[in-house]
């Protein structure tokens, strides 16, 4: 039997290199509106976030969103993916 290849991406916040289904997926849609994608298909650019609350203030003080996507996340959006992370 074969064993599956485990995907791997790096949290833009840690840097670590950890499974997908470990972390969580922003994404800037082709109409620059922001996303927190919890299937991983949404269409766009995106980067993806350890899903652990700890990282929430280096990930507002980093401004990793801002500068990876280029665009301007307003305040809404971090209470949105802390919502989705203290699920």
């Amino acid at each position: 039997m074969k064993t599956r290849k485990i995907p791997m991406r790096t949290c833009a916040v840690t840097r670590e290199k950890l499974p997908k289904q470990e972390l969580l997926r922003i994404v800037r849609t082709p109409e620059n509106n922001l996303v927190v994608d919890e299937t991983g298909k949404v269409n766009g650019h995106g980067i993806y976030i350890k899903k652990d609350l700890s990282i929430m203030d280096r990930l507002i003080n980093s401004k990793c969103i801002e500068r990876t996507l280029e665009v301007e996340v307003p305040a809404s959006f971090y209470e949105e993916i802390r919502e989705v992370l203290s699920k």
